[in-house]
């Protein structure tokens, strides 16, 4: 990786949202915010949205006609045993076998998509940009090549006066095993 990163760490939630206010206010692009836990803000903040619920939903429509499908033709179409006066389709007998497969199938395909899209593989190199990133610590990246030298340089005098703890400028090293 050639490019350089400017990294603002802090210990506190408030002054992370105050920088990330004042740092879009100045025409900033935030490359990425680790945090310890989840803080809905922040996510708010950077307008960041998911479409794994979409797809989730999708899958489960697709899975479960898939299900449908291949008991209503096995039991059905291909091999139909009449025993003890059961109907040729019957449904209800479907219902609870099309609900836990659907469910698994859910939730094979949105690992595999969140897998995909986050590009999490195995072998994969990883980035650390600090040591106490999710451990106790937020942070904030900016990208050079992302926001330009001018607000590169005066990103680190936001942090500052926006109470971050350390600032550093580093190219991240991969972590290795």
């Amino acid at each position: 990786m050639n490019t350089k990163y400017k990294i603002g760490v802090f210990d506190d939630e408030e002054r992370l949202i105050s920088s990330i206010k004042t740092l879009q206010a100045q025409g900033c692009e935030i490359h990425e915010v680790y945090m310890p836990y989840p803080v809905f803000e922040v996510l708010h903040l950077l307008k960041r949205k998911t479409r794994l619920p979409v797809a989730a939903y999708f899958y489960g429509l697709v899975g479960a006609l898939g299900v449908l499908a291949f008991l209503y033709y096995t039991s059905v179409i291909s091999w139909p045993i009449v025993y003890g006066g059961k109907p040729l389709n019957s449904f209800p007998s479907f219902i609870i076998i099309t609900i836990v497969l659907m469910i698994f199938i859910v939730t094979i395909a949105s690992l595999a998509s969140f897998s995909i899209v986050s590009k999490l593989y195995p072998g994969r190199k990883n980035v650390i940009f600090h040591e106490g990133a999710t451990d106790d610590m937020f942070l904030i990246v900016l990208d050079r090549d992302a926001i330009g030298e001018e607000k590169y340089f005066d990103a680190g005098d936001i942090f500052i006066k926006e109470g971050a703890i350390e600032v550093t400028e580093k190219e991240p090293e991969p972590l290795t095993n």
